[in-house]
């Protein structure tokens, strides 16, 4: 009598090995160049919905609505199996702290927390009137101290993550 065919497990988290803060830039470099076409396609609609003639028009309203479609981006794949396209490329998932899945309020505030990778340096451009090479420098700078905090962590969870109480782990092919 033939055995029934089994549906192969989905991959499985790489016991105990935390992937390289290296691997998760990468993926993190992968998911910029996805998002500018988000970005592009969200701006495009906005702009064609508002009838915005220039980028003084609405510029406020529109940053609203980048940032929401950018994070129903990342909620609706993190929720949805833990991957973004880029992290299933780096072969990469985001979990809760425990392994579980992520529910849809853990990773909003995933979400949430991620921004403070760039909005604290910038946030600094308009209180202290600074130039642009000022702010990129120190925009620089923040980034590396950011990135570093995940080579410090036993886990090599980033800041937002500790915070988050979630974590990236590598998975199997």
């Amino acid at each position: 009598m033939p055995q029934p065919l089994t549906t192969a497990p989905p991959p499985a988290a790489a016991p105990g090995i935390a992937p390289t803060v290296r691997r998760r830039l990468a993926a993190l470099g992968y998911e910029a160049l996805l998002l500018f076409g988000v970005v592009f396609f969200a701006g495009y609609l906005f702009s064609t919905l508002t009838q915005q003639r220039n980028g003084l028009t609405h510029h406020n309203m529109l940053a609203a609505w980048i940032g929401l479609v950018v994070g129903l981006y990342f909620v609706w794949f993190w929720t949805h199996g833990g991957q973004t396209l880029p992290m299933k490329t780096w072969r990469l998932r985001v979990v809760a702290a425990d392994g579980s899945p992520l529910s849809t309020g853990r990773a909003i505030v995933r979400y949430v927390l991620t921004w403070l990778w760039f909005l604290p340096p910038l946030a600094l451009h308009p209180l202290l009137g600074l130039r642009l090479p000022q702010t990129l420098a120190i925009a620089a700078l923040w980034f590396v101290l950011w990135a570093a905090t995940g080579r410090f962590d036993p886990q090599r969870r980033f800041l937002h993550d500790r915070l988050a109480g979630t974590r990236v782990i590598g998975v199997t092919r």
